[in-house]
């Protein structure tokens, strides 16, 4: 009998909408900022008029007179799915390496991981300083070639997989649209799962990390796993770009 050979899969994680219930990065600036400002940005950046680092430096702006203990009152409110924690914890039994790449920002992003006990989590994303009660956000992962993220996700895949890996991506929002393709297993819910319709790409709708957790179990058992053709070819076309 063939043993099933054993299989390296890398999992990237959305944040917003995906860990959490709620889309902390919209939330927090329709509560402390602007909602019809904040929302028209967002709209402007969903309609490709303005990349994701001229949305946060507006939505930045729209919050004057910054009340960071209101903020951490806020915070405390906002809710984790609580079947990632099963999943955090499938990871580490199956040693499968899962990093969470978020176009949010640290602040938000760290306090509610903390708060869960998961802050050992590796994380990507882009920071956030608090100045004279103003929000001053600031981007090292940025890429000239993308402006889909602030935080390039798309090459933190790159940089951190290789041929021999299955790459798997689970996220729901626009900005997930890039690094989703370049992964050879998509989980899309929301507006990633709309994307992916529209575009003929292949993905599993999930609710929650229940539903994933039985689908990699499938593909870890397959014998013969075949990654996602176009995958390969948007990886090989960024490597070519450098």
């Amino acid at each position: 009998m063939l043993e099933v050979q054993e299989k390296t899969f890398k999992i990237y994680v959305d944040f917003d909408g995906t860990i959490t219930k709620t889309d902390v990065g919209e939330a927090m600036f329709i509560e402390f900022g602007d909602e019809v400002e904040a929302n028209d940005i967002i709209q402007r950046w969903i309609n490709k008029e303005i990349t994701s680092i001229e949305t946060w430096q507006l939505l930045c702006k729209t919050v004057t007179d910054f009340d960071k203990n209101a903020f951490d009152r806020f915070l405390d409110t906002m809710e984790i799915d609580q079947s990632f924690k099963v999943f955090v914890g499938y990871c580490k039994d199956n040693n499968f390496e899962m990093s969470i790449l978020s176009d949010g920002l640290d602040y938000y992003i760290n306090r509610i991981l903390e708060r869960e006990n998961l802050g050992h989590i590796k994380r990507f994303t882009n920071r956030v300083d608090f100045i004279e009660n103003n929000l001053i956000p600031s981007f090292d992962y940025t890429d000239e070639e993308c402006d889909k993220c602030a935080n390039c996700k798309r090459n933190h895949i790159l940089a951190s997989s290789h041929d021999e890996d299955y790459t798997i991506y689970i996220g729901d929002g626009w900005s997930d649209t890039c690094p989703a393709q370049h992964c050879d297993f998509i989980f899309a819910k929301n507006s990633l799962l709309k994307f992916c319709e529209e575009n003929r790409i292949s993905y599993y709708p999930f609710k929650n990390f229940d539903d994933v957790i039985p689908r990699i179990e499938d593909l870890k058992k397959k014998k013969r796993l075949k990654k996602r053709h176009q995958a390969q070819l948007k990886r090989n076309e960024a490597y070519m770009q450098g």
